[in-house]
């Protein structure tokens, strides 16, 4: 189940990476997401118990391999989807530096790159 799960959640982070999700702030996020898909599917069929149930040691591993799982899988899509150049929401973030509320999305011709 873990392999399987993974694998899939791999391809988000791939999608989170073209999108133009990047960085260690995005891995972080997606060490959430990993978490979570791992939770709710172990409760769901019955083979794991709440994390809140657990000895903090297991715990603390768990969350410690989920997290390099995440941080790894990051940096290898984020090299990947580097290759494609910026993504649709570097671009827009690029059209002014910094956080505004005043700008809006990119014309839908430009939002996709070349």
């Amino acid at each position: 189940m873990h392999f399987g799960q993974a694998a899939l959640l791999g391809v988000l982070r791939s999608v989170m990476a073209h999108a133009g999700l990047r960085g260690p702030v995005a891995s972080a996020k997606f060490t959430v997401v990993r978490l979570t898909n791992d939770q709710i599917l172990e409760n769901a069929t019955g083979v794991g118990a709440p994390p809140s149930t657990w000895p903090r040691t297991e715990l603390t591993v768990d969350v410690l391999h989920k997290a390099v799982y995440a941080f790894v899988t990051g940096a290898v899509a984020d090299a990947l989807a580097a290759r494609s150049g910026p993504g649709p929401g570097q671009r827009h973030a690029a059209v002014r530096p910094g956080r505004h509320s005043d700008v809006g999305p990119l014309p839908r011709r430009d939002a996709y790159g070349r």
